[in-house]
């Protein structure tokens, strides 16, 4: 089992900094490959976005190192992962709301966590940041998002199309640093040799359609770094041709 893997970023057109921070790192524990990903997307309309999102990848870096190995002897559970990855989220709001308080600032991220082991993964999703899975089938989008126009889709009030074109599609129901209660989405599941993940902010595909997405990025067409890098430079270009003025951040790793 291994990963093919490559993260992009971009600040995009109209933004003075890039708020947007990725996550890849890798490791090997016994005969089983490890990998965890990450894009948090620091609030645009927030000041110091860049600072919650680098503070949350901060974090997420430490439990790898310093967390991770202790749950792994004996086999994951997924329940004590759950508990694990709640207690950072819940740490890094209280960090990054007292941060705010002294500073008199507003500051939030979004984040989603990618975790395979082998072909086995688990997911954690806080905000609008997205994470899908690709196979042979098509594109399926595994988190949820938190939003505002989510909400009326799901109470059958806003249809997708309308959802889609919102002026109210930004508007999060909750982000780290900046809300009172967080409940994050946790999700687990197998994936298959040749599956692929993509990672990314909600810049990175506003302006792109689902379908789209999986023509760029089809497992079958994965099979390098830097054919993974030029696609998402492709993906990225795109959306910003088509108006997209936010920043643009993603990363894909491919199970082979």
């Amino acid at each position: 089992m291994d990963y093919i893997t490559a993260s992009y970023s971009d600040i995009g057109v109209s933004k003075e900094n890039n708020q947007d921070s990725t996550l890849l790192l890798r490791a090997r524990s016994g005969g089983d490959e490890i990998l965890l990903a990450s894009v948090c997307d620091g609030m645009g309309g927030l000041s110091r976005g860049e600072l919650a999102s680098a503070i949350m990848v901060k974090n997420l870096t430490s439990w790898f190192s310093e967390r991770l190995p202790y749950l792994l002897p004996g086999g994951l559970s997924s329940n004590e992962l759950e508990e694990d990855w709640k207690r950072v989220v819940v740490s890094t709001n209280r960090q990054l709301a007292d941060y705010a308080a002294k500073n008199s600032i507003e500051l939030g991220t979004t984040a989603v966590v990618l975790l395979l082991i082998n072909n086995d993964y688990y997911l954690l999703n806080v905000g609008d940041s997205r994470i899908y899975l690709l196979d042979t089938e098509g594109i399926r989008q595994l988190t949820k998002d938190q939003t505002l126009v989510q909400r009326e889709m799901d109470a059958g009030r806003m249809t997708y199309e309308e959802a889609r074109v919102s002026p109210d599609r930004g508007l999060l129901l909750q982000c780290i640093g900046a809300s009172n209660i967080i409940t994050p989405q946790f999700l687990s599941g197998t994936a298959e040799p040749g599956n692929a993940f993509l990672i990314c902010c909600d810049g990175m595909r506003h302006e792109v359609t689902a379908d789209e997405l999986y023509t760029a990025f089809a497992p079958d067409s994965l099979t390098s770094r830097s054919i993974m890098n030029r696609k998402l430079r492709e993906v990225t270009d795109l959306n910003i041709q088509r108006g997209e003025t936010d920043n643009l951040s993603a990363v894909i790793v491919k199970i082979i």
